[in-house]
Order: C-alpha cells, then structure tokens, then sequence
C-alpha cells in the first residue's frame, strides 16, 4: 500500500469501495454508492502546497470538534516552499494523497489522471456547497474543453468584501510617530521617511538600524519584490503578466516602463544603503528574525508572510515595532489596484483524486465546512469558549480578544480558528447567516477591536478606521471579467509550463542583478532580460496565455 493511502484499517464493506484511478486527462471518475453510514472514523491523506505553521492535527479544540461531527481526521502535510516538486513527483508516480490542494500546480494532476470530477458528488451529496456556488457553478469548471470541476474554490470566498488591507508599504508605528506622521503617498514619500529616521536611529537595541529589506527566498521574491511592482505602477495583480482590459492581451509585466522605474527605485535604494544588503540572499527564517528584532524601518509584504514576526514583537511589548499599511505609488496620479473587483474567482482550491476510498465521505466532509454551522465554528470556534452571544449578537470576549491579538499563533494552534478555511467553499467577509451575523470576524468593528494601540494611533492620525481606509476603492475601478490570472490553469501537453519555467529563471536571477548594479549599468541590465526573456521565447508564450485568458472570458460568461 502506497505512503498516501489511508492509514486506518476500513471494513470489509468500504474496503470494496476502494477507488481506481482512470486514464490521464480528463478526471476520474467512480460509484457514487453512499458510505456515509459506516460507523467507522475516516482518516484521509491531506496535502497542501501552502504552509501551515500552526497544524496541530485536528488536536486543536475546533478540529475535535469538526470530527467529532464527521467522524473525519485529516493527516495534513504542508509544503514549506511551493510544493511544485512534490505535486511533479505525485504525478508521474502515480502515488497521490487522498484529498489535495496543489494551487497552481493542478493542471499536472489533471492530466495524470489524478482528480475526480466533483460534479455528480455535488449535485448529490453537497446541499451546502450548491446553496454557497449558487450561480457562480461555471466559474468552477476546469476549461471550455473539460468542464469537469476537479476543484473547490477555497482561496477566494463568495460574496467577499474586503474591509481592511494587510499589504501594501509598511513602516513601523513607532517610525511614523516620531516623524510626526509624515505624508507617505510616493516611492519618495516612503523614501523620506525612512531616510529620516535611520539617520538619526543608526542603531536599534545594539545592533543596526534596517531601513528596508525584502524576502527573496524561493517563490517568495514574487510578494516582496517583483508583484510590488505592478502595484506600485497602477496595474492590478495577475501573477506574472499584465492583462490589457480591452483585447485581454497578455504580457510579462516587467514589459511595462513604468515598471522598469520601479526596480530603478530599489537598484537607487540599495545603492543609498537604504535596502537590506542581505536581501536577495538571506533565507525567510533570517528575514523574519530581522523583523522580530524590531530594527527593520520599513517592509514592502503582505502581512501573512511575516505574521508570525510581528506576533513575536507583540509578546514581548514592542507593538510599536510592528507596521502599517500604505498605498504607495511612483507618482500621485497612479493608483494601487489592491482591491480591484475580480469577482468570483475560482482555479486555486481542494480537490478529491483517484486514490480517495470514500469520496461521498469527503464530499460530505467539505459539505459540513461549508454548512452555516461549519462555517460559523471555523471563523468563531465554539460558543462559551470563544464567543457568546449578546443581544443575538455574536462577541469576542475582551481576554480571547487579547490572545488572538497578542499572542496570534498559540491561540490558532490551541483553538484552531482559521486553521480550516482553505479545506472547503466558503463565505466571504461581509456575509451575513441566518441569524444575521457575520460569517466570519473579519467586519469593521471586529477588525477595529483586534488593532494594537499602536496601530489604533497611526489610524487616527491619518483619519481612518481600518487600513483599507488609505486605499483606492473597489468602486473606483471595474470589476476584471477575468478574474485573477495567477489562479488559472495552465496547459500541461504544450510547451507554454517548459517556457514559463526558463522566463522565471531568468526572472529571479536578473531582477536581483539589476536592483543591485550601479546605477550607470541598470538600464543595460534590464534591457536585457527583457531581450533575453523573448528569446526563450515568452512572446509564444504571452500568445498562448492571452487564448486562454480570452477563453476564461467566454467559459465564465455563458449561459
């Protein structure tokens, strides 16, 4: 028996309903026969290319909880960077878990044959999943040509609606107040005030002042170094490329000029001895250790890829070193696309492959996550432990308050809340249960109750409530008919992953190498890794990324 079958001994009668992988391409398929009756607990094989620092097994109060009414226990195991290696390894081993959630890496899945079609599970098996999907069911099929769901959706939620902003330019609260809360609007804006304060603070605690460093390690050089520049330049996030909202052409967005200023931004930074000489080596557990020390200035990130830092410096008192979020751009007249409308988004989530003995269980499993109750218990925990109910009102008591806060990382693995959000379909912040409160904790008065002090006095010195406050509206821009491109499979029986993979290469050498250059040899620098970028051929590539943008268009819009 393969390391990913199931590692509980089944009854005779499930054991017959073992499943057996089909032919590659177009989705397995298997009995529909319900075994949700058998007595027995379950335990499946779980395996996310997403790290998850905090997992505890299903020991955490809520995952008991979650099993308890399942009769479910997930065995997870999370990659730590990427999990792209391991997703190729499955595929052309034929050796696969029992649930899965490969990202972007499901296309390899597909076509080995790996994921089973959810389609008939749902339609049978799943009222709480086909009451969340409602209308937005096309959104979850695979392609034009196979429009098989091999997916829940599960980084995106229905009906989202963001109230609070955790990336954009960062700059500690303690920074900003001694400046007097200067304006922080443009690249010289942010500049300035890092500038300011790391010549008159040469040293923090014994040991030099970082004005700004950035985590270039792995894939992680797309958050802090490459995505900030189209954000920064007025375009919205769509992975590698820049989408023309118009013709929905697509090009590598280092294309675009205005991003080329943006790297001269950072190459003019490193050589000011503003930026980290040890960012594009250092590993993230070093980037993290820096900002645990309080003595980085300023970070460029989104605040999950250096939470468990912050959490750190809350321990031990130091909320002031911890950081806010600006909208920072080139110039006044570009605008931070941050919170663009995607709509609906589907592509990224979890999925059942060949290997699964029980999918009717694993279907009801998801379907139990995305009931009200299940949806309820992942967001809040449980009721007289983690919240109560006050004048029909949902409330965090003051001291679990202070744990989520203070101490964010203990909590979520004691409790579990958050742990589980990603392992079905769910509902949005801003949606509202049966009895009228909110999903999750995520709505302005929750938000504004779990800000630090610090945080709460930079707000108010900027006029807002939540750090979204600082940013364009979603109203400002149109809502992209695309959705996000980073999130859409890609072809596996063509050419296009091979020429992807040698542009990222060049990508992640050459970026590092120009932001540090000498300023007299950025230009010569960049100009050729664009020139070496379409002589491996990304031009064929953007081509063959357009069709399949266009037809995401057409596959999401019919009727």
């Amino acid at each position: 028996m393969s390391s990913f079958k199931m590692k509980v001994a089944l009854a005779p009668v499930l054991a017959l309903l073992l499943l057996t992988a089909c032919d590659g391409g177009v989705g397995g398929k298997t009995s529909l026969t319900n075994t949700s009756g058998a007595p027995s607990p379950l335990t499946f094989d779980f395996f996310s290319v997403d790290p998850s620092p905090n997992w505890n097994g299903m020991k955490d109060e809520v995952g008991k909880v979650i099993t308890a009414k399942t009769g479910i226990i997930l065995n997870g195991e999370f990659a730590v960077s990427g999990g792209q290696d391991r997703i190729s390894l499955m595929a052309a081993s034929r050796d696969y878990p029992d649930i899965v959630s490969p990202k972007g890496e499901l296309s390899k899945l597909v076509d080995a044959g790996a994921m089973l079609d959810l389609t008939d599970l749902i339609e049978q098996h799943a009222p709480n999943l086909k009451k969340l999907y409602g209308n937005s069911m096309n959104r979850l099929k695979y392609s034009n040509e196979d429009q098989s769901i091999y997916v829940l959706p599960t980084y995106y939620a229905v009906d989202q609606k963001y109230f609070d902003a955790g990336g954009g330019f960062g700059i500690q609260h303690r920074v900003l107040k001694e400046l007097g809360y200067p304006k922080v609007r443009t690249l010289q804006d942010y500049e300035n005030v890092l500038r300011a304060y790391s010549e008159k603070h040469p040293m923090t605690d014994g040991q030099p002042t970082i004005p700004l460093t950035l985590d270039a390690d792995n894939w992680r050089i797309m958050i802090t170094v490459t995505n900030p520049a189209f954000l920064a330049t007025g375009a919205p996030d769509d992975g590698e490329y820049y989408i023309d909202p118009v013709t929905y052409e697509a090009k590598l967005h280092y294309k675009r000029p205005e991003e080329k200023e943006y790297f001269r931004w950072l190459n003019h930074m490193y050589n000011e001895g503003l930026l980290d000489q040890e960012s594009f080596v250092q590993k993230s557990d070093q980037y993290k250790s820096k900002i645990a020390s309080g003595r980085v200035l300023g970070l460029i990130d989104q605040d999950w890829g250096y939470a468990d830092a912050e959490d750190a410096l809350k321990s031990a008192g130091k909320a002031e070193a911890t950081y806010s979020h600006f909208p920072v751009t080139l110039s006044e007249d570009m605008k931070d696309h941050s919170f663009q409308d995607t709509g609906f988004v589907s592509g990224w989530g979890i999925g059942i492959t060949t290997s699964n003995p029980d999918p009717v269980r694993t279907i009801q499993f998801f379907d139990y996550l995305a009931s009200e109750e299940g949806q309820i218990l992942m967001n809040w925990g449980i009721q007289g432990q983690h919240y109560e109910i006050k004048d029909g009102k949902r409330v965090i008591p003051s001291e679990v308050q202070d744990q989520k806060t203070n101490h964010a990382s203990a909590f979520q693995r004691e409790s579990g809340i958050g742990l589980y959000k990603n392992m079905s379909g769910r509902y949005g912040d801003g949606v509202k249960d049966s009895t009228n409160n909110y999903y999750t904790t995520n709505f302005p008065e929750q938000i504004q109750a779990s800000y630090t002090q610090a945080e709460k006095e930079t707000l108010q010195a900027y006029g807002a409530s939540t750090w979204k406050d600082l940013f364009p509206k979603e109203e400002e821009f149109p809502v992209k008919p695309w959705g996000a491109a980073y999130n859409m499979p890609t072809p596996g029986d063509s050419d296009y992953n091979v020429i992807f993979q040698k542009t990222q290469d060049i990508i992640r050498k050459r970026i590092p190498e120009a932001v540090l250059s000498s300023p007299d040899q950025f230009d010569a620098i960049y100009d050729g890794l664009i020139a070496e970028l379409n002589q491996t051929g990304a031009e064929k590539m953007e081509k063959q990324y357009t069709v399949l943008i266009q037809n995401r268009v057409r596959l999401w819009n019919a009727d």
